[in-house]
């Protein structure tokens, strides 16, 4: 073995470690992308502000409301809600799994965090 062989074995193993690491930080940041597209004008959608309308709860809170996995359905069927402020969502299924995945990155703030006893 050359230092050229060890050279382009170590580029590889570079290159496929980067992959593997840009493969899955993208539904994380297709689902933030989305939030912001779609939910940031009326959800926060980050780990500490406020959202823009008082009734829309922050994206760090929704684990904490539902199962995030049961919003899955929600967003394929569209969303629907209580109130006519909220506008209808339909999305596809890779969009769902990143939106899913960047509500699940999200830190729940501490008035928002199930208290442990």
């Amino acid at each position: 073995m050359g230092p050229k062989f060890a050279i382009m074995l170590m580029l590889a193993a570079t290159v496929a470690l980067g992959s593997i690491a840009l493969g899955q930080s993208l539904p994380r940041e297709r689902g933030r992308a989305i939030a912001q597209k779609h939910c940031a004008r009326c959800h926060a959608i980050d780990d500490t502000s406020a959202s823009p309308m008082g009734l829309a709860p922050p994206f760090r809170a929704l684990s904490e409301r539902y199962a995030i996995e049961n919003l899955a359905e929600a967003l394929a069927e569209g969303i629907v809600t209580g109130h006519p402020a909220m506008p209808r969502f339909t999305f596809e299924p890779r969009e769902i799994e990143a939106l899913l995945t960047f509500i699940a990155s999200l830190t729940p703030s501490p008035e928002h965090s199930p208290r442990r006893q």
